[in-house]
């Protein structure tokens, strides 16, 4: 396969899976050499095994981690510190985008940035929305969720001491009633604890953000 015929095939797309590209083939012999020379030349950017990002002065679709953070592990959602930064919960960015997954857990180091995978059980695996962003799906905790996953995963003990130094803001952007729903499915009882502390937390905000 020449350059330009790939390039037709795959400017569009925002990752490349060479198992969906090699469907159908015959002998896919060489388009895997192929690929491996346009990866040594700088062409392909290689983020996974069979996963490719084009060099970016071929790319025709910016990309969007979110939406690659969902595709390197599937299935997973991001979660914890990211979903908080996403969410606006927290001031500042945060450098790793870490996601759950009932897979096994991962760090996955690529040319454009670090993907951290967490462990969590099938039955917990829910509470999160999905989200589209230049025709591009990646699945993203809900606020409330993600705030679950960090306690429940962290195992930490919380105080109120514990929650300020989280920096937490936008407090009206948690649904309290939705946070103790949550807790509940988790069966837990520290899970919950923690979540009826949070919750007393957030409603003390909330109500010092009105007179702001």
């Amino acid at each position: 396969m020449k350059l330009e015929e790939f390039l037709k095939r795959v400017r569009g797309m925002p990752l490349i899976d060479a198992e969906n590209l090699l469907a159908g083939v015959t002998d896919p012999g060489p388009v895997k050499v192929q690929l491996s020379r346009w990866r040594k030349s700088g062409k392909l950017i290689k983020l996974k095994n069979n996963i490719y990002l084009l060099a970016e002065n071929f790319r025709k679709v910016d990309i969007y981690e979110p939406h690659i953070a969902s595709v390197l592990k599937k299935p997973s959602y991001i979660s914890l510190e990211k979903a908080f930064e996403y969410h606006g919960l927290i001031p500042e960015g945060v450098p790793v985008y870490t996601s759950v997954t009932t897979k096994r857990p991962e760090r996955i180091l690529t040319p454009i940035g670090a993907f951290d995978y967490r462990h969590i059980k099938n039955s917990l695996f829910w509470g999160y929305d999905s989200v589209i962003v230049n025709k591009q799906q990646a699945f993203i905790a809900q606020p409330e969720k993600a705030l679950l996953d960090f306690f429940y995963l962290k195992g930490l003990g919380v105080d109120d001491g514990y929650l300020e130094e989280m920096r937490l803001q936008n407090f009206s952007k948690i649904n309290c009633n939705r946070l103790i729903t949550y807790a509940k499915r988790f069966e837990r009882p520290g899970v919950l604890k923690v979540a009826r502390m949070l919750k007393s937390f957030v409603f003390e905000h909330k109500k010092e953000e009105k007179h702001l």
